[in-house]
């Protein structure tokens, strides 16, 4: 696998979403780079190339969540006179039950996905996968946004439903 092919393809979407989870684009940045590491460091355990977005904003995500955690003890830390940098947050990423974990789930939410009706599919990978708003989705598929809202919502349902209903999901 060409990992500076499918990062170059894929860390602006990422971005996008790594800005949503963080609340601001600084630490998107850095959890960005951060999870691009991570990913680089375990791309031996990626079996998929077309899971590689979703692989790699799950590990953005569990890097936003050790920098929220950190932030959050930063009052607490500072007033029995530690540091944040004194607090070291484990990271999980290499974690092999954490990895098999990531990709049993990453299966089971590929296999909902592609079970998707067309017109619905495109929406859900537009929004959810990709990050673009709802206008963006709308002038890019050449519906309306009230369609775009309908799919998306019906996507959503027929997702968890599939999820539900697997072995996966339970």
């Amino acid at each position: 696998m060409d990992f500076e092919k499918l990062a170059q393809k894929h860390k602006d979407a990422v971005y996008r979403q790594m800005v949503r989870a963080c609340g601001n684009y600084d630490d998107a940045e850095d959890v960005l780079i951060q999870a691009l590491l991570s990913a680089y460091k375990a791309l031996p355990t990626l079996k998929d190339e077309g899971a590689f977005q979703a692989w790699l904003a799950i590990i953005g995500q569990r890097v936003c969540t050790r920098i929220k955690k950190r932030e959050a003890l930063r009052p607490v830390l500072s007033l029995s006179g530690f540091s944040p940098e004194d607090l070291e947050v484990p990271d999980t990423s290499a974690d092999v039950e954490g990895a098999a974990e990531t990709r049993n789930i990453t299966e089971c939410v590929k296999g909902a996905v592609s079970s998707l009706p067309e017109p619905m599919r495109e929406v859900y990978e537009l929004r959810e996968l990709q990050g673009f708003k709802a206008e963006e989705t709308a002038e890019k598929l050449g519906i309306t946004v009230a369609a775009v809202k309908s799919r998306l919502h019906r996507a959503r349902e027929h997702v968890r439903r599939q999820l539900d209903e697997s072995v996966c999901g339970g």
